[in-house]
């Protein structure tokens, strides 16, 4: 069955290098990050064949994926055989490196980049995965890595978001992703690398900034979701928070330059439905935690995973704020977080709001 749903002929056209069957694979990756959602990118390239090197943060994880499980960011699932850990960038990176997959948090990608700012291939697709932005500057991945890598890395940047849930990969699920460049061969080379054909399949977008917004605000939207959860409410609820969100993620992306193509699409729609519909999404178990009464700081000491839209609330804020974009759901959050607001009672004031009118999802008010 396709999922191709309503995609025009041109579109196919476009992106024809992606279709079934016809798919390259790259003989070698580098995967740097050795989170749930790395693993799972690692192995859908392995089980295509390739070779892929994971760069660890730890000698710890790096000794129990060569062991043959990741038990502390992925227990449970066998690690393939194509895979193999390592904590040196010098012994990760083989001159014949054909693609690299950051798969780091948002908030130490830039760490990394400054520390090996010239120790990465030259010549292969850099593909950003993480989905935040950067607080204190205001930066998405894309634009950190133009900022700290030097111009010969620069034509070759992508992004990769969508909704992907790291264990359902890992269990051959069927799941559609987006790359994103400002380079329509880089994006296309990159969903070639990343598609098998079968249960993963990538599309292409030039809209970087849309990609790049929708993965960061669906993050504090799900939240806001997970509250809801918490807090005993039901579907009504979630699909106005869903339909609401959307209309403050279009508004930020706009404002920073997306030509909204993006928005409908997979890193929009797509993946705000599922960070925004499931306990899988750490991001939503923070917020139905948090509404149950558990503070912040107990929250993130009970896990080993990163949350990334608890940090992500606060650039969202502040990136709204210097842009005068209205992100009153995402406000909410900001305050549920960091200001002591009881989600009961951020509910109730989104509630009470003045009435609004549903023109258009970019309306300046809601």
């Amino acid at each position: 069955m396709s999922t191709d749903g309503g995609s025009n002929k041109k579109q196919r056209t476009e992106a024809g290098a992606l279709r079934p069957g016809d798919h390259a694979h790259p003989d070698r990756a580098l995967v740097v990050g050795d989170g749930a959602f790395a693993m799972a990118m690692a192995t859908a390239m392995a089980r295509r064949g390739s070779s892929v090197r994971v760069l660890c943060h730890t000698e710890k994880v790096r000794d129990e994926i060569n062991a043959g499980e990741n038990k502390t960011y992925l227990p449970g699932y066998k690690v393939h055989g194509n895979i193999k850990g390592y904590t040196s960038i010098e012994e990760a990176c083989e001159p014949d490196v054909q693609l690299v997959l950051l798969v780091i948090p948002t908030q130490f990608l830039r760490r990394f980049l400054c520390t090996n700012i010239s120790k990465l291939p030259v010549g292969c697709p850099i593909v950003a995965c993480a989905k935040g932005i950067e607080v204190g500057t205001g930066e998405t991945p894309y634009e950190m890595m133009e900022g700290e890598l030097p111009g010969k890395y620069h034509k070759h940047f992508a992004v990769l978001a969508g909704p992907s849930f790291a264990k359902e990969i890992m269990d051959g699920q069927p799941t559609n992703v987006v790359v994103a460049s400002e380079s329509r061969e880089v994006a296309t080379s990159v969903a070639q690398y990343v598609s098998d054909g079968s249960s993963l399949r990538a599309y292409v977008s030039d809209d970087v900034h849309g990609i790049e917004i929708s993965g960061a605000v669906k993050n504090v939207l799900a939240i806001a979701s997970g509250a809801l959860d918490g807090l005993g409410f039901g579907n009504n609820a979630r699909a106005a928070l869903v339909c609401r969100g959307l209309a403050e993620l279009t508004r930020l992306a706009v404002a920073t330059g997306s030509n909204g193509r993006a928005l409908a699409g997979l890193a929009g729609v797509g993946d705000v439905m599922l960070t925004c519909s499931s306990s899988l999404s750490r991001n939503f178990t923070v917020g139905s935690k948090l509404a149950k009464g558990m503070s912040l700081e107990e929250i993130q000491g009970g896990t080993n995973a990163v949350a990334e839209g608890v940090a992500t609330a606060k650039s969202v804020r502040a990136l709204a704020t210097k842009l005068g974009v209205e992100m009153p759901i995402c406000s909410a959050v900001y305050r549920c977080l960091y200001e002591g607001l009881p989600p009961r009672e951020a509910l109730a004031e989104l509630q009470a709001r003045p009435l609004g009118d549903e023109s258009g999802l970019i309306a300046e008010g809601e």
